[in-house]
């Protein structure tokens, strides 16, 4: 028997309670704060959109912060408080809960809800990422383009409550589940961020001293490449026997194709949303393939001068700087066409650019066979926490 079973058995063995939650916490609806108030250094601050990608179920340390002016005017969170984000444009990230465990008293803004309350923090955290409490949102949950679940429909979530003692053993236990899949998430990103220098480094067109390398050219993506917006509708294109590239990471088919030809692909709009400019990748394709949309190909005109693949291991290397930051918009960022063929780039001969992708080429291949197999085993420690947490956190209930 584990211990918390025993513990169960002898703090609550006829079941327990089930509570609303408005019954044990009060709910303090934030508003305002945009990403535009968020600054350097001030009060410590969380912004709904960073629950969703950001943080896990708890954090003792903001990403962000906002002027001590700001702050006053915005909900404050005090340790052991939970932020929960009432908006999304999907029905998983609603209602995706934060236990603020640091020392300070911080904020946060509108699309979020502050739940004060007497229990364990980090329990309700757990809880609210749970298929328990994913049954009951998608009940209360509005709206179809922007998903809301409204602080006064949190107050109705029917809860367990356990004693504090089996709310902190549960959370003992998931903790050692979250603390192995971080350092698989910690290895992971390691060996992406090794394979990263190698592709800065074998790309850089830049001496010690800052000049440019012998035999390096300069010259604008327009002025050696043709670059056209793709023409396939992604959701009314057939399947059939070309390759066609969308920005979602299963690869899928069409029956026609849009280009002929190596070409660098890249997306036209954030990968993010949310008013973030955000690139997540680019895309090599070579022969007859379809291109969707909301994508564009960059064709070099000469592949004796420049190669498609050599382009897509250097633009990939500095997409943040040469390409995310000429994205514009306000809740849809996006890129133009004409602005793509404006990036200046630099490129060595074509004797270089082979050694440089066929290197390139033999690291990527090490970096992926590692990272796929970290990929399997995070999948698997992720779908075994899942049913564990699932496991751990339902009750007998307590008859009324």
């Amino acid at each position: 028997m584990s211990r918390i079973d025993e513990l169960t058995q002898e703090l609550c063995p006829d079941g327990v309670e089930r509570r609303p939650l408005g019954k044990f916490a009060t709910l303090v609806r934030g508003n305002g704060m945009p990403k535009t108030d968020l600054v350097e250094e001030g009060v410590g601050a969380v912004h709904y959109g960073q629950i969703y990608t950001r943080y896990g179920v708890s954090a003792t340390e903001t990403f962000s912060f906002v002027s001590p002016e700001k702050a006053a005017k915005l909900a404050k969170v005090e340790p052991g408080n939970i932020i929960i984000t009432n908006t999304s444009e999907n029905i998983d990230d609603v209602g995706k809960a934060l236990a603020w465990v640091g020392d300070a008293v911080i904020v946060t803004g509108g699309h979020a809800t502050v739940i004060k309350h007497d229990q364990d923090s980090k329990f309700l955290a757990y809880w609210f990422a749970s298929a328990d409490f994913y049954a009951q949102k998608r009940k209360l949950a509005t709206g179809t383009k922007v998903i809301d679940v409204s602080a006064k429909q949190l107050a109705t979530v029917r809860i367990p409550v356990p004693p504090l003692e089996v709310q902190r053993e549960i959370v003992r236990v998931l903790d050692k589940f979250t603390q192995l899949e971080a350092e698989l998430e910690a290895e992971l990103e390691a060996r992406r961020a090794q394979f990263s220098h190698y592709l800065l480094d074998l790309t850089n067109p830049f001496a010690d001293d800052g000049s440019v390398k012998q035999g390096w050219s300069r010259a604008r993506v327009g002025e050696v490449a043709e670059v056209s917006k793709g023409k396939t509708p992604i959701q009314k294109s057939r399947p059939g026997a070309y390759p066609l590239i969308t920005t979602g990471e299963e690869r899928r088919s069409s029956h026609s194709f849009d280009f002929d030809g190596d070409a660098v692909c890249v997306p036209l709009i954030s990968s993010k949303g949310h008013g973030v400019a955000s690139l997540s990748r680019l895309y090599f394709q070579a022969g007859k393939f379809a291109l969707g949309s909301i994508l564009a190909a960059i064709i070099p005109d000469n592949r004796e001068c420049l190669s498609a693949e050599f382009l897509y291991y250097y633009l990939s290397a500095r997409k943040e700087s040469l390409l995310v930051r000429l994205m514009r918009g306000g809740a849809n960022v996006t890129l133009t066409i004409d602005s793509l063929k404006a990036v200046r780039i630099y490129f060595p001969n074509c004797t270089e650019q082979e050694m440089i992708v066929n290197a390139l080429r033999r690291i990527e291949s090490l970096t992926d066979g590692g990272e796929a197999s970290l990929q399997a085993e995070l999948a698997a420690r992720r779908k075994q926490y899942a049913h564990y947490r699932d496991r751990l956190l339902t009750f007998k209930e307590l008859a009324e």
